[in-house]
């Protein structure tokens, strides 16, 4: 099921945005084996297997690459695969012997998906990074915060798996897009670094146009504007308001009893202070569930900021099975939808070794092949 149905894919284990890449193209219907180093763990030390969604659909086997009989299995894997992704520093697949070189000589058509934090290249090819690294030396991190606060440290969604992830993801389909003009593979070089610095394309453009200032917290969508905002309600909870477009600003106000027409506060920015401790007073007269049964039926922008047990229950999204529950695991569903080839629900994760001599079967390897 799923649009990728079809495509074969090695992964060899990396951490965060390389499984979550695969995650994704496994979602959608590709058939992947996961090739894990022996206890290796792969996003938090204590986290139950079954809870790491990001290892969701596809079965894995641990091997000791350093082993040749397992280099060789995995040579012979990649040999009946389209993509193989690894995660590893700069040098490391080559030393190993499942690098670029060795794996498209045997499969020309290969295409090989690199995910690093800094990229294949560059003084800081070999350092040792995370997603706040990346982030801050993209010039993401210094943007994030409040007005005299220090810079705000995001969940890990923008360079692991937005930069990392999601930019692995597109280049691999692109290169499976172009194989079927030339005929060949290549390799892809995901950098988190660079996919972070694409992503602040529209910011660095309004910086570029003098519309954005070097001070967090001052600007349209960063906090600055009290119309682009969270605010305290009675109950101690928070509302989103995204009220940026005139009609929406408006109508906002109006529903919280302001006359829209009484100020031009929304384009004076000397104005914005006062309309926003006017807003936090009048938010705090009802709690977040009051607000959110006037202002989500209407066009204002609004939304309750749900925790992670509220947003799978809300109406819109049980509507839409945005979330699923895999095995009594709470998850987010395959994304994203398509027509005609609609994406299966997710499979849970598996043991290691559960499923894959069917897999090879399906690649036509002689499970007996595989190291044990």
């Amino acid at each position: 099921m799923g649009p990728l149905s079809g495509i074969r894919i090695v992964e060899i284990a990396g951490i965060g945005p390389a499984p979550m890449c695969t995650m994704l193209l496994a979602d959608l219907g590709a058939s992947v084996l996961r090739i894990e180093r022996d206890e290796s763990p792969d996003l938090v030390d204590s986290l139950p297997r079954c809870c790491n969604v990001i290892l969701r659909g596809r079965p894995s086997l641990q091997l000791d690459l350093k082993n040749s009989d397992a280099r060789d299995f995995v040579l012979s894997v990649a040999g009946k695969a389209d993509v193989l992704i690894e995660g590893f520093r700069p040098g490391v697949a080559e030393r190993l012997g499942v690098g670029p070189e060795p794996t498209m000589a045997l499969n020309p058509k290969l295409v090989y998906g690199r995910m690093t934090g800094w990229g294949q290249d560059g003084p800081l090819a070999m350092r040792a990074g995370h997603d706040i690294t990346y982030l801050a030396l993209s010039g993401a991190l210094n943007a994030i915060g409040r007005k005299d606060q220090p810079p705000t440290v995001p969940l890990n969604l923008v360079s692991d798996f937005a930069g990392g992830a999601l930019y692995l993801a597109l280049g691999i389909l692109s290169a499976l897009v172009e194989r079927q003009h030339s005929g060949l593979g290549q390799v892809v070089d995901a950098a988190m670094i660079d996919g972070t610095a694409s992503l602040m394309a529209a910011i660095y453009g309004m910086a570029a146009a003098g519309n954005l200032t070097s001070e967090r917290g001052t600007n349209l969508l960063d906090s600055g504007a009290y119309f682009y905002d969270v605010y305290e309600c009675a109950d101690g909870k928070w509302l989103a308001i995204g009220a940026l477009e005139q009609r929406f600003h408006d109508e906002l106000l109006r529903q919280i009893g302001i006359d829209p027409g009484s100020s031009d506060t929304r384009a004076n920015r000397e104005g914005w202070p006062r309309m926003r401790e006017l807003l936090k007073d009048r938010f705090r007269t009802r709690t977040r569930d009051e607000w959110q049964a006037q202002l989500e039926p209407l066009d204002v922008c609004a939304a309750p900021v749900l925790s992670m047990s509220e947003a799978p229950i809300h109406p819109h999204l049980r509507h839409r099975r945005t979330f699923v529950d895999v095995e009594g695991v709470v998850q987010p569903a395959a994304a994203p939808r398509f027509s005609r080839t609609p994406a299966s629900d997710p499979r849970p994760v598996a043991e290691p070794g559960v499923g894959v001599d069917d897999l090879l079967r399906e690649w036509q390897i002689d499970p007996r092949r595989r190291p044990r």
